[in-house]
């Protein structure tokens, strides 16, 4: 079985409390890309990014964009014969309201049962974190690293990456890269790794129903004009059929089945629907007739509504007709399905059943395409020795339903295979209250991070 080097192992163990400290210092800090209040947090975060990779031995610099800045880290030391790493993470972080559904106050971290609470403690600042320090193990031991490096740590994440795409196109001879890793995303379950073969796409939107000037009266008026609340909830009803499947004509035009050994994959994984229950709080699933669960979160595409308002929603009655009515709602995609020709579908659907006596606005807020990994290739290979080495077993391979748009655009931009191995757990309430992290999978994934680079290189102990 692979070894994580004695070196790299003895530092991350004899600096384990300091990490922590540090990791600690970061979530602190209330980076909430989507709130304007909070830009100066989220410029706070990019430079603490940048001082800690300089602090791990690398060069750093914050580049500006029409948004929040990319932090980009660099450290080319090794040659030019050597592989080209290129590290990619994200300091912004998800608004935590609602606030009164914290244990505690959700930017002052705290460790209970073994797990780290605050929000971006796994989506995705503490992930992003135990790759620099990763580095840092090579560089605080040895005083170099087996691979050229280079970290890119964007601040738009989570509000849909809109200047990282452009930053990429512009900066092509400084990304440049061998191979892409990321760690945004969850392992299979606890003490079972994972590799992600592939990631939905997204298109979402932004549904806004007009009815008349005001709101009025609905003893005096109700019966006679057309509901916004009720025109929104009829046009939501019309987007499934009664089998859960998207009623969205061409919805499924471009859909690429997953391949029969990728999907008996899926069928050998330890999954049960009712542990998945117990664990999501549900007493029935729904969904897409006629396929698995596993199959229904990896490899079909969705509608869903993300949030509704419309009219009185206070405390106690007052018996309003509202004027208008408002929903959030979003495709996950999956390959080969095209987020701007979704969002035409989507617009189109919804004019067709939205009642007369309403008027409509369809607005796509943002969109980002799916992702099929093909799984061959020396990262992927040394990658799963090295995740054997520090967790004493080889990952799973598994598909995500989220969306990380850019991993195609690194794929597609970059010409280099990116591969997705995050450390994450199910449960772990990534953009809800009470976001945590393993303790253990935050060493774990450290040291399986810092074996990696070892592995890459050639130079892992067998």
């Amino acid at each position: 079985m692979p070894k994580i080097a004695n070196d790299l192992d003895a530092f991350l163990t004899q600096h384990q409390s300091r990490i922590e400290e540090e990791l600690f210092d970061f979530l602190r800090i209330p980076s909430v890309s989507a709130q304007p209040a909070h830009d100066a947090d989220t410029r706070s975060a990019a430079e603490w990014v940048k001082r800690s990779l300089e602090q791990a031995g690398l060069t750093a610099a914050v580049h500006e964009t029409p948004g929040h800045p990319v932090v980009v880290g660099e450290w080319r030391e090794a040659g030019p014969n050597a592989p080209t790493v290129l590290i990619y993470g994200h300091y912004d972080v998800q608004p935590a309201e609602p606030l009164e559904l914290w244990t505690a106050p959700p930017f002052e971290p705290e460790v209970r049962d073994g797990r780290i609470y605050a929000r971006g403690s796994v989506d995705d600042k503490g992930q992003l974190f135990l790759h620099i320090k990763a580095l840092e193990a090579h560089l605080g031991t040895r005083g170099k690293l087996p691979c050229n490096f280079v970290v890119i740590a964007e601040g738009e994440e989570e509000v849909g990456s809109t200047n990282l795409e452009p930053f990429i196109e512009r900066n092509r001879d400084l990304l440049a890269a061998s191979a892409v890793v990321i760690s945004d995303s969850a392992m299979f379950a606890e003490g079972i790794p994972s590799i992600l073969s592939s990631l939905r796409g997204l298109s979402y939107f932004q549904i806004d129903v007009q009815g008349p000037s005001g709101d009025l009266h609905s003893g005096i008026y109700g019966g006679a004009v057309v509901n916004p609340a009720a025109a929104l909830a009829s046009i939501i009803a019309s987007m499934h059929d009664a089998n859960g499947r998207v009623a969205i004509d061409g919805f499924y035009d471009d859909v690429s089945p997953f391949s029969d050994e990728v999907l008996a994959g899926m069928r050998k994984l330890p999954h049960t629907d009712d542990a998945f229950k117990r664990e999501i709080g549900v007493t029935s699933l729904g969904g897409e007739a006629g396929f698995t669960t596993l199959e229904k979160l990896w490899t079909r595409p969705t509608c869903e509504v993300n949030g509704m308002l419309s009219g009185y929603t206070g405390d106690g009655a007052k018996t309003v007709l509202p004027a208008k009515a408002m929903a959030k709602a979003s495709c996950r995609l999956v390959p080969n399905q095209d987020p701007a020709r979704i969002a035409e579908l989507f617009e189109a659907h919804v004019r067709k059943h939205t009642p007369a006596g309403v008027t409509v606005t369809v607005d796509y807020i943002h969109g980002g395409r799916p992702w099929r990994a093909d799984l061959a290739g020396p990262i992927f290979d040394a990658a799963k020795r090295a995740i054997q080495a520090a967790f004493g077993r080889e990952p799973v391979i598994v598909g995500e339903g989220g969306s990380i748009p850019v991993v195609g655009d690194f794929e597609r931009i970059l010409k280099a295979p990116v591969l997705l191995v995050g450390f994450g757990l199910p449960g772990e309430n990534a953009h809800a209250p009470d976001e945590w992290m393993s303790v253990e999978n935050f060493r774990l994934g450290t040291k399986a991070m810092a074996a990696l680079w070892d592995e890459y290189a050639g130079k892992g102990t067998p």
